[in-house]
């Protein structure tokens, strides 16, 4: 699998949340009503505390009922941005992150099939088989719609790593 391993400072996730159904396959719908419910001055905001890489509206899964392990109950789901700002009003939640090393896995093609695929092989995969191993911390993505292609995208999945020992 094609991926970069890339060191962060300390860091928030600012953004609107909402506990939503765990879904592994196809579009979540509850994630989409939790995406067009953003207020403007919401987005205004976010866009001005973004101040780190990836300089993309994030999609940030935490707090899973089964611990991401099975398709059942509920998990929390932010859409925001990554920030050191301190400044954040309540408009918007915060998650506050520690210093971390983070894998990025591209990809690119079919919307939602092979984002849900390269979460699939990340996890059953990548990590039996690396110098890595999962770190406390929250994972996040970004897709981008190819708008020249119907459903293809291209995204990125942000894994937080240790080193094994």
């Amino acid at each position: 699998m094609e991926y970069t391993i890339i060191e962060m400072p300390a860091f928030s996730f600012a953004g609107v949340s909402k506990r939503v159904p765990l879904q592994f396959v196809g579009v979540n719908n509850a994630i989409v009503q939790l995406a067009e419910s953003i207020t403007q001055k919401q987005k205004d905001e976010m866009h001005q505390l973004q101040n780190l890489e990836p300089y993309e509206i994030l999609n940030i899964s935490y707090e899973s009922d089964t611990q991401f392990m099975k398709e059942e109950g509920e998990l929390t789901h932010m859409i925001g941005i990554l920030t050191t700002s301190e400044n954040i009003s309540d408009q918007l939640q915060v998650k506050k992150m520690p210093a971390c090393t983070w894998a990025v896995f591209p990809n690119e093609g079919p919307f939602p099939e092979t984002y849900q695929n390269t979460m699939a092989q990340i996890y059953a995969e990548w990590l039996s088989s690396c110098d890595y191993e999962l770190a406390e911390s929250l994972s996040f993505s970004f897709t981008k719609m190819n708008h020249e292609k119907q459903n293809i995208a291209y995204s990125e999945i942000w894994i937080p790593v240790k080193k094994k020992i």
